[in-house]
């Protein structure tokens, strides 16, 4: 780990009591292995650069300006003098989004596009639970409930943002306040100003960790369908017909990822119909990422 001047300008006890409990909840890499930080200047992006540093990696902070909004330049000049500070490398990127229909997912489109492949991010617990809900209410299955997975892709998963507000806030860092969050356009924002309060209230206890428990033990048994699913061919009609449904879903929704590069995974809606066609209920179906999926002599085809 890096010395309390080095990662902070703070007293050593600040270091201490701050961001060493927190690195091993972490997964980040070994010491001396590169990391890519991707860091908008809000806290939890801030967190991940101190303690990416404190782990002893090679880090550069990318910054990526969509520019949406007047002066968001200036938010990439924040970010740099926090890794100036840390003594990390940075890189400042610029994509092309504009306002319109779909404005959070193309964001998160054009962001991942500029990103180095493996870049990490600063998803915590506090971002699980709002992933896990918002993959429920689009009705991903059991992929979308299993979450992010931990590892250096989301080295800080497992801490709270609290944890992070008050780490940066200790540390003394300027933070980028992004308006966006707070507003009720994006469902997200609901969910985290709505509904997670909600159902503490109901629940009578915080629910973060038991979303984010759950989905960790979903995690487990989406591996271990995987496995299985892996050895069904999802072309083949016949044999989708034939699978127990838990399986035969697995190989749809693998089969419909990959065709559409990756990403979210498809809908259960999705998969149900392309199901129908294995089954020979319908010849033919379109899917809700806009592929057509028909049936001819016993097999699946795209198109």
């Amino acid at each position: 780990m890096r010395d309390a001047g080095h990662l902070s300008g703070a007293p050593g006890p600040v270091l201490t009591h701050l961001v060493v409990p927190l690195l091993p909840r972490c997964t980040f890499p070994a010491p001396g292995e590169p990391l890519a930080c991707a860091v908008s200047g809000g806290a939890d992006s801030l967190a991940l650069l101190v303690l990416a540093v404190a782990a002893g990696c090679e880090v550069t902070a990318y910054h990526v300006d969509h520019g949406l909004r007047p002066g968001s330049g200036a938010e990439a000049d924040v970010v740099a003098r926090a890794a100036e500070r840390l003594r990390a490398r940075f890189v400042a990127l610029r994509v092309d989004c504009r306002p319109g229909p779909n404005l959070e997912a193309r964001a998160r489109s054009a962001r991942l596009g500029a990103l180095p492949d493996g870049a990490a991010t600063g998803h915590t617990a506090d971002d699980q639970a709002e992933t896990v809900l918002v993959n429920m209410l689009r009705g991903s299955g059991i992929d979308g409930l299993a979450g992010m997975r931990p590892g250096w892709r989301h080295p800080i998963l497992a801490l709270r943002r609290s944890e992070t507000v008050a780490l940066v806030a200790a540390l003394g860092f300027e933070v980028v306040a992004d308006p966006s969050n707070d507003g009720p356009a994006h469902q997200r924002n609901r969910i985290r100003h709505e509904l997670l309060p909600m159902a503490a209230d109901v629940a009578r206890r915080d629910p973060v960790p038991l979303i984010a428990r759950n989905a960790q033990v979903l995690a487990d048994e989406v591996d271990l369908l995987e496995a299985m699913a892996s050895e069904l061919d999802p072309t083949d009609a016949r044999v989708l017909a034939a699978a127990p449904a838990a399986l035969a879903r697995r190989a749809v929704r693998r089969w419909l990822r990959s065709l559409a590069g990756g990403g979210y995974p498809p809908d259960a809606a999705s998969v149900e119909r392309v199901l129908a066609v294995a089954r020979g209920t319908v010849t033919a179906c379109e899917t809700a990422g806009g592929l057509r999926v028909r049936r001819s002599h016993g097999r699946l085809l795209v198109g």
